[in-house]
């Protein structure tokens, strides 16, 4: 079947020049144009769309509202805007619900690159229930006392931006959205940003007030509510940032350059982001996967999908292409306990990742950390089992001098 491309504009040459740039996917994808946010609905509901570009400023029903309202009745739908440089209070309100923001004029090559990427990013989460649970997500749970300092910094006379990023840089829920909002071209930024105080930066402490005081991006919640089957937000959090040193640790033992310095940094961070998803969305099913790895002795991945029909691993890494992160963000995400199906032999972030995670989980007793297995065959066809006692020092000299 082809896929089904929305494109939603009150202005009708816009459209028409869609029309015609667009023309030579007629044969990958079945377009449909409206030219309010009213006939975007009406044509929803006679047929399902996979994805819906829509612009921001339109009289009547703007952007944000039609992305509202398709997100809460068509909640599997990729959801992007494509739009001039509107006001910043519209941003905000569309921010929960756009995936991702490109800005006009957007050539068109860059717009059918982004709606095929958004597409396949759907085989690593094949089961329609889970992409449109995924699809809805707006927010993550954050650690609270890092949810106290943030705001505490952000509501003082004066901040330092670099304070800022620090902070969000510890907590892998915040470092997903703040990375959304400048990988994304919600604020006419749009490249590839891996170091969360860069992103802070960018964004500056106005937006940064606006996103977090105003648009609600980051979750405070009551840790019990996230107590199931064991599993705590501190210990997967402690997990990640583990993860997150050693990762970059072994990257800089194979002299990586900067930009994959920061991407296994931050996908350490990150890897275990899925898990996140699946406590916080589906509680009774993580308690049933819970009992089944610990009662039956089964394997993760195993129960893992067995109960949600997809692992975390590519639960989190759905939700952060989604969200326009970096594809080595994505890969590492996606198959840190099975680095070969990634088809990457070399050295990578997902590599990094999957190595630290292994060395590091296995002395772990925690819900939130269940043990990872080293694929010592995929080290070996990229030519860097030599390397595992090295790596092994140093994540004895990380865990030394974290105490």
């Amino acid at each position: 079947m082809k896929s089904r491309i929305l494109f939603v504009d009150d202005e009708q040459h816009l459209l028409d020049g869609l029309k015609r740039s667009l023309r030579s996917q007629r044969n990958v994808w079945e377009m449909a144009f409206a030219a309010s946010g009213e006939e975007a609905l009406q044509l929803a509901a006679e047929r399902r769309f996979d994805v819906v570009v829509s612009d921001m400023r339109m009289p009547g029903m703007n952007g944000a509202e039609l992305l509202e309202r398709l997100s809460d009745s068509y909640p599997e739908m990729i959801r992007l805007v494509l739009s001039g440089h509107s006001e910043e209070g519209l941003i905000l309100k569309a921010v929960p619900y756009a995936h991702q923001f490109l800005s006009k004029p957007c050539d068109a090559d860059v717009i059918k690159r982004v709606i095929d990427r958004s597409l396949k990013l759907k085989s690593l989460v094949k089961d329609e229930r889970m992409q449109a649970l995924v699809s809805q997500i707006r927010t993550l749970p954050t650690l609270p006392s890092l949810y106290v300092e943030l705001t505490g910094l952000l509501n003082a006379d004066r901040v330092s931006v670099q304070q800022v990023g620090e902070v969000i840089g510890q907590d892998p829920a915040m470092v997903s959205k703040i990375l959304q909002m400048v990988n994304s071209a919600f604020f006419g930024i749009g490249h590839h940003i891996s170091n969360p105080v860069q992103a802070a930066t960018m964004l500056g402490t106005e937006t940064l007030r606006g996103l977090v005081l105003s648009a609600g991006i980051f979750m405070q919640f009551d840790p019990k509510t996230l107590n199931i089957g064991g599993f705590t937000l501190e210990a997967l959090h402690r997990h990640s940032l583990q993860v997150s040193r050693l990762a970059r640790a072994i990257a800089e033992s194979m002299g990586a350059d900067k930009q994959a310095l920061e991407d296994s940094l931050l996908a350490g961070l990150l890897h275990d982001i899925g898990k996140l998803i699946l406590v916080q969305s589906l509680p009774a099913e993580y308690q049933q996967f819970y009992d089944q790895v610990n009662d039956c002795k089964a394997e993760l991945l195993d129960a893992e999908r067995a109960v949600f029909r997809v692992d975390h691993g590519r639960v989190g890494a759905y939700l952060l292409g989604l969200w326009a992160l970096p594809d080595s963000l994505v890969e590492a995400v996606a198959y840190h306990h099975e680095p070969a199906l990634s088809e990457h032999f070399g050295f990578s972030p997902l590599l990094a990742v999957h190595v630290a995670d292994a060395l590091i989980s296995v002395h772990s007793d925690d819900a939130a950390v269940i043990r990872a297995v080293l694929d010592l065959d995929y080290l070996e066809a990229c030519g860097l089992t030599d390397r595992l006692e090295e790596w092994r020092g140093l994540h004895n000299s990380l865990m030394t001098e974290a105490g």
